[in-house]
Order: structure tokens, then C-alpha cells, then sequence
């Protein structure tokens, strides 16, 4: 059940037609505002729009959509997140060219979990990996110089 209380800055089918071919990632949440604050905290990301069912997040070139949970509840992955312990399990979500020091700082300042600090990796990146609050893996990175 949708809990929006505003009208969506755009029409969801106007939307849907704005998105460019490519990738898109779509994360399920449990709470909208927990998950943009770890975003605009830890990603340096924006929020392009934000209610209580939907967000559109963008950084560095790159936009993610997250959907609550409540919002899903007649989609096909409802089964699939209602036992989950943790989300996202086996999958590393990059934000290429987010600074991995800062990410970690304001990581630690904001109480997330750092999985790993930054570090310099023979992959030649720089890259922090930090968990948000549904427990998908982030990692910031960036070209080591």
C-alpha cells in the first residue's frame, strides 16, 4: 500500500519514459528516508525527488530509484525480500569516483558499518566498502593516482 501523501513530481509514466537505455538499479528499502540519508551522508549523492514510497537518487552521473517496501507489496519481489536477513546479498553497488576516505569518515560519523576502509587495491583503486541501513554493500572508489 502506497503512503504518499504528495503529488510525485512527475507522472510515473512520464518517468518511465525518461529513463535512457542502460543499467538501472532499483533497491527495495525498508525506510525511504534512512536509505537517503546514507546516500546524501556517505555518497555525497543528490536527491532528485523523495516521498515516502519512492526516491530518485544521483551522483556522479549515475541515478538509482528506491522503493519501499510497503509499495511493493503486489509485486513479484515480495517473496523474494520477505525472509531476507540481509539485501543485496553477493552484490558490491560502486559509486566510481566517490573519494573512499571521505565516504569512510562520513560513514563513521553518520554510525554505518564500515565493512572494509579504504585501502589501495592491485586492481588499481582506491575503495571503502560501508553496509547502509538494509544491508546492501557500497563501495566508494576511486582511480588510484
Amino acid at each position: 500500500m502506497k503512503k504518499r501523501t504528495k503529488e510525485p513530481w512527475m507522472p510515473a509514466d512520464d518517468f518511465g519514459r525518461s529513463i535512457k537505455p542502460g543499467l538501472s538499479i532499483n533497491l527495495l528499502v525498508a525506510d525511504i528516508a534512512a536509505s537517503t540519508t546514507f546516500a546524501k551522508l556517505v555518497l555525497a549523492a543528490d536527491i532528485v525527488y523523495e516521498d515516502e514510497d519512492f526516491a530518485v537518487v544521483s551522483a556522479l552521473g549515475s541515478q538509482w530509484l528506491l522503493h519501499a517496501d510497503h509499495s511493493y507489496l503486489d509485486h513479484p519481489m515480495t517473496g523474494v525480500i520477505s525472509d531476507a536477513e540481509a539485501r543485496g546479498a553477493g552484490a558490491e553497488l560502486r559509486l566510481h569516483g566517490r573519494d573512499p576516505d571521505e565516504a569512510e569518515a562520513a560513514a563513521q560519523a553518520g554510525g554505518y558499518i564500515v565493512l572494509s576502509g579504504a585501502i589501495d587495491k592491485p586492481h588499481g583503486l582506491r575503495e571503502a566498502h560501508i553496509i547502509d541501513p538494509d544491508g546492501y554493500v557500497w563501495v566508494a572508489d576511486r582511480p588510484l593516482t
